[in-house]
């Protein structure tokens, strides 16, 4: 498959939630960073190779062919993101663009043994989980936008729901990295900003901020 088809699988699985009655062409198109027309054209061949379900006007959705494939490509991009951060000493900021060229490389050997190696991680250095060899994802977490939480919660930081890399430089200035803890001080009704305590420093947050950063709630005992 080429690199191009790949990259649509994996667009189009990743808006799937937001879309689950057909991902829309112009949302896809956005998302690819390309014409209407274009993303029309590679929809209709994917099509033809029975990895998408596409229906003028309505939208497209991955067949189960499809969504394996999309799963694969994935979990080949998570496993390379370890691997980056762990055993080279890249930073959670720089590894999306490299993981992007080398989860194009198709080889099931290969891919197990980078398991292996990595000692079967179950989540990225974004703390996105990493599907499994069969295509499964597990995860227990229960992981939710801080702004999904409320004045005196404590919490966790376990992902985030962008991977930019202005965005992930924005956290590490601000101790925001994942398995660090932070208390919610204040929710401001105006604006829904937050003011946390991340270790003995208080911090303001933007909306923005609070529904790209994933936590989990840490059970008071």
């Amino acid at each position: 498959m080429k690199e191009s088809a790949e990259n649509y699988l994996k667009g189009i699985y990743a808006l799937s939630a937001k879309y689950p009655e057909g991902v829309t062409t112009n949302a896809l198109a956005e998302k690819m960073q390309t014409k209407a027309s274009s993303t029309t054209d590679m929809l209709q061949k994917l099509s033809e190779k029975g990895l998408v379900k596409y229906k003028p006007y309505y939208g497209s959705n991955l067949t189960a062919k499809g969504k394996r494939a999309a799963l694969d490509i994935v979990r080949r991009h998570r496993l390379w993101e370890v691997f980056l951060v762990d055993k080279l000493g890249f930073n959670w900021d720089e590894v999306h663009e490299i993981a992007e060229q080398l989860e194009h490389v198709v080889s099931d050997d290969l891919i197990t043994r980078l398991d292996e190696y990595l000692g079967s991680p179950r989540f990225d250095p974004h703390g996105d989980p990493i599907p499994d060899k069969k295509g499964n994802i597990i995860d227990h977490r229960n992981a939710k936008s801080i702004a999904a939480f409320a004045k005196g919660d404590k919490l966790e930081v376990v992902g985030v729901n962008e991977s930019s890399a202005p965005f992930l430089q924005y956290l590490e200035g601000q101790d925001l990295r994942l398995g660090n803890k932070i208390e919610i001080l204040a929710v401001f009704d105006y604006d829904q900003s937050m003011r946390v305590k991340v270790f003995k420093k208080e911090i303001m947050l933007s909306k923005q901020v609070c529904e790209n950063l994933l936590a989990t709630k840490i059970n008071r005992s």
